[in-house]
């Protein structure tokens, strides 16, 4: 018996070890983008993007919605304006993040492919590709990211009502939980059963 709970404490340790090295090591590439960004909306003298947590998430659902989908000439930066994938489930992906079309309509959602998400490659997509027209507008004050296999999202927003991503504060307005808070209570509940 004490053998067999040394070995679920060691496996039980070892998933949420890679579990959050994982999570970290994406945030890490993500927050990398925004400096990037940052360093080269300052070489056009334009103020820094700040991170916007709500369009993070839509970033982060618009990323997933696209990670089957190969890399080709056709896709995210290279997509000809006006021909972008359309999602018919996007007004899910907009509650589960807790928004709604009226404070979503001005900003700019970004998908990009690159494989393997090589930092200098996934930059250059951004800022010199047809989106380097979108991150030299003044308009833009924040950003939120999202990555999922080789496909990585910004979503930019404004300070406008109509593109700030603030969270939708309507009646039966109920705050969806977080991953880390399905994790947490994953991991309470293997806890539990120990």
């Amino acid at each position: 018996m004490h053998s067999s709970f040394n070995t679920t404490n060691f496996l039980l340790l070892l998933f949420v070890t890679i579990v959050l090295s994982n999570l970290q090591v994406r945030s890490d590439d993500e927050d990398d983008l925004l400096q990037g960004i940052n360093k080269y909306r300052a070489s056009q003298n334009l103020t820094t993007l700040t991170k916007n947590e709500n369009a993070a998430c839509l970033a982060e659902e618009m990323a997933e919605q696209y990670k089957n989908q190969p890399c080709t000439n056709s896709t995210g930066a290279n997509t000809v304006p006006g021909t972008e994938n359309q999602f018919p489930n996007y007004p899910e992906l907009l509650a589960h993040c807790n928004l709604n079309i009226s404070n979503t309509r001005d900003g700019m959602i970004m998908p990009t492919c690159v494989p393997n998400l090589e930092p200098d490659l996934v930059l250059t997509n951004f800022t010199k590709s047809q989106y380097s027209g979108s991150l030299n507008e003044s308009t833009y004050t924040g950003a939120g990211i999202g990555s999922d296999g080789n496909w990585i999202v910004v979503v930019l927003t404004t300070n406008s009502s109509t593109g700030s991503y603030e969270t939708y504060k309507g009646s039966g307005f109920v705050s969806r939980p977080s991953h880390l808070y399905y994790l947490i209570a994953f991991l309470m509940g293997c806890l539990f059963l120990l």
